[in-house]
């Protein structure tokens, strides 16, 4: 007996379900909140060194007349005045006279029309030093890629419940922490620490999601799960417009966290985790709960140990996994590894697109809105497209269509703001599908023993391609179209990748790893989808002969 026929048998996909979804969907909202927050507490504003004849107390501001600051400020090669330079000593009146410049000996003044304070003018991480503001991005996803095998690890180790209540409590008091931040490096540490735990938010709660779903409803689950993800991406948008201070942002988006922290006493452990590890009873008691929530109370008398120890396969128990197992076999081989680049791509293109919300002509909430609010239609049409044509095919189309218009915005003129914005924007729609699709397939292809560990490696890559993101925006310095093109061949040659690997469309959850490795899942769907076909027809036969019976007797 397979876990899916106890689950069904326990309601399927009924009001337990919905509970466990509607639970996990708020730490789920959560993380764009963090993982996109960079756009905004570490936005660079305009700036300008602070001129010395012209301080505080003689009226120095952001306001000063241009004319003015033209005698003490070198103009740049477009025209436009320096930010990070300034005469020294300052232009005699004799105009034959060589003029120096050097960077600002007395700090700098920023123009606070968009932003009170972010992280670059709180530490005057600009000119020389603006690598280190980027960079901020950088560590949080490396904490990221770690938590990822941490909590990937430990949740396969120690169940899904208790890991997802360590990660809610970390990720609130290191968010609390990176908001009181006295110094670069305690705020680089804290948001690295953050963002491990944030990765274990992520990792665990679409397995716990998956893992309590039947094989029918597995798209919608992750579907909505993921839809939470764009709720919280247009709430950052909009809570980004209203709370300008940095601190009172960092402090706004982990406040969340708390009621996470609360509703998870009503979540309930994977059974299927349970069963996985040999405790019965304990799998036994939220299988009752389930059923008897879904209206199924006729399941309580029927379930018992002796019948839930036979969903137990014996060489799961005995041995303890790790990541080496994912490497261990052909099929399990090849499925990391290809599975691996498709998840560095994902991240990579998503967050590429993320980070770019200037240079379109459109304020930077109203961009990063629309690109939150694009992702919703994208994922109930990846919803249909998932069920129609295949994970396998569907991750290919994303990831491929994502590259291919990255490329061509490459190639349209600067100017062209309208153009470059939808073009923009219906990339990041194919790239949000892509993500979509990664947690949902990557849950179906890794077996029980080894789902949470196969996340765990998966978000790590992908978590590779988010820090390195940030970096490769930075080569727009050596030639404008270079990380353009660097995110449109990674996109194309990604997708190429997956149809290395197999289908999932309507396939039992692989339980241990032969069932990877001999296909053993697959079999026992099929057979079952035959007898079901079978059934249905002899249904169907039994049915035509009493009519004909009954039209006889007449």
């Amino acid at each position: 007996m397979r876990f899916e026929d106890v689950l069904d048998d326990a309601g399927g996909f009924s009001r337990f379900q919905f509970l466990v979804l509607l639970i996990l969907c708020l730490p789920r909202a959560t993380l764009p909140l963090h993982f996109l927050l960079h756009n905004f507490i570490s936005a660079i504003p305009a700036h300008r060194c602070i001129l010395q004849s012209l301080g505080e107390s003689d009226g120095d501001s952001w306001g000063t007349e241009p004319e003015q600051l033209a005698l003490r400020i070198p103009r740049q090669g477009d025209g436009s005045l320096s930010s990070c330079r300034v005469y020294n000593p300052p232009p005699a009146f004799n105009l034959s006279q060589e003029n120096h410049t050097v960077p600002c000996p007395q700090g700098w003044i920023y123009d606070q029309s968009q932003f009170t304070s972010t992280t670059a003018t709180e530490w005057d991480l600009v000119c020389d030093d603006k690598q280190l503001n980027q960079a901020l991005a950088t560590y949080f996803f490396l904490g990221v890629m770690f938590g990822a095998i941490l909590f990937g690890q430990l949740s396969d180790k120690f169940g899904r419940k208790s890991m997802l209540l360590v990660a809610l409590i970390t990720s609130t008091m290191m968010g609390a922490a990176s908001a009181f931040s006295t110094s670069y490096i305690m705020f680089a540490v804290s948001r690295a620490v953050c963002g491990a735990a944030l990765s274990g938010l992520s990792i665990i709660g679409v397995v716990l999601g998956i893992e309590w779903t039947d094989v029918k409803h597995r798209t919608f689950t992750g579907t909505v799960m993921s839809l939470s993800w764009s709720v919280g991406n247009m709430v950052l948008a909009l809570l980004a417009y209203f709370i300008r201070d940095w601190r009172h942002l960092m402090l706004a988006v982990t406040a969340p966290c708390i009621a996470a922290i609360i509703l998870w006493w009503w979540l309930p452990e994977s059974a299927r985790w349970l069963l996985t590890n040999g405790r019965v009873e304990e799998a036994q008691k939220y299988l009752i709960q389930c059923a008897k929530m879904n209206g199924k109370s006729e399941f309580t008398s029927k379930v018992d140990t002796e019948v839930l120890e036979k969903v137990i396969v014996s060489e799961v128990a005995e041995k303890n996994y790790s990541y080496c197992d994912l490497f261990r076999t052909p099929q399990l081989r090849r499925i990391t590894l290809c599975s691996g680049l498709s998840w560095f791509a994902v991240a990579f293109l998503y967050y590429g697109i993320s980070f770019k919300v200037s240079g379109f002509g459109v304020s930077i909430y109203l961009t990063q809105f629309i690109y939150g609010a694009i992702e919703a239609p994208a994922k109930i049409v990846t919803f249909f497209i998932l069920d129609w044509i295949g994970r396998r095919n569907g991750q290919a189309l994303f990831l491929i269509t994502t590259g291919a218009l990255i490329g061509v915005n490459a190639f349209i003129p600067s100017d062209s703001f309208a153009l470059r914005t939808c073009i923009a924007v219906v990339a990041k729609g194919f790239s949000e599908a892509a993500f979509t699709t990664a947690f949902l397939y990557s849950a179906e292809l890794y077996p029980t023993i080894l789902r949470q560990c196969g996340l765990g490696y998966t978000s790590c890559i992908c978590r590779l391609g988010s820090s390195l993101a940030p970096v490769v925006m930075m080569l727009e310095d050596v030639w404008l179209l270079l990380p353009l093109l660097i995110f449109a061949g990674t996109g194309i040659i990604s997708g190429t990748s997956v149809f290395l690997l197999p289908e999932t469309l309507n396939i039992g959850l692989p339980e241990n790893i032969l069932d990877v490795e001999e296909g053993r899942h697959r079999q026992t769907t099929a057979t079952e989808m035959e007898l079901k076909r079978i059934n249905d027809q002899d249904a169907e036969g039994s049915v035509t002969e009493s009519a004909a019976e009954t039209s006889g007797g007449k």
